[in-house]
């Protein structure tokens, strides 16, 4: 009897945001599937490189990972300060959902990112990514909006 196959795991790794990942991430969030999923609105190119290497890479007090799979930019983690709340954002590109991919790449970045309370704040309509949150520990704490929209209020509160 042959030996029976188990299924390949893609090799997530998370590591530092080089300059040339922008171009990857901005791809990615022009996604329209993705934009409609988390109702962030596309930015423009030199808005949305400006906002990368001055807001997020250029702010000491973030934690900024690229998620490779495979060789292959699959997406990014950020944590930052916004006032007294450390929040987390992620974005991975379409092809790289539904695999399992969010779940090891936020398992991997939440064992570096020690700031608890821990918040974050995804559209209501975008159950995959509360169900990530949720899988990891964040519970619901009630709902904000964001430009009309209804977003779901999670925090993560121990490691």
């Amino acid at each position: 009897m042959p030996a029976a196959r188990l299924p390949v795991m893609d090799d997530v790794v998370l590591r530092d945001v080089v300059e040339a990942d922008l171009e990857v991430f901005l791809e990615q969030e022009h996604d329209p599937e993705a934009v409609r999923r988390s109702r962030f609105p596309a930015r423009p190119r030199e808005r949305f490189l400006t906002h990368w290497r001055t807001r997020v890479l250029g702010d000491p007090a973030n934690r900024v990972r690229a998620i490779e799979v495979d060789g292959q930019v699959a997406g990014n983690l950020v944590a930052w300060w916004e006032e007294d709340r450390r929040f987390i954002g992620y974005w991975m590109g379409r092809g790289f959902w539904g695999r399992g991919i969010g779940t090891r790449a936020l398992g991997l970045f939440l064992a570096e990112e020690p700031v608890r309370p821990l918040y974050a704040d995804p559209h209501a309509g975008n159950t995959a990514s509360v169900r990530l949150l949720e899988r990891h520990g964040f519970q619901r704490e009630g709902t904000v909006r964001h430009d009309g929209d209804e977003h779901v209020m999670l925090v993560l509160r121990s490691g």
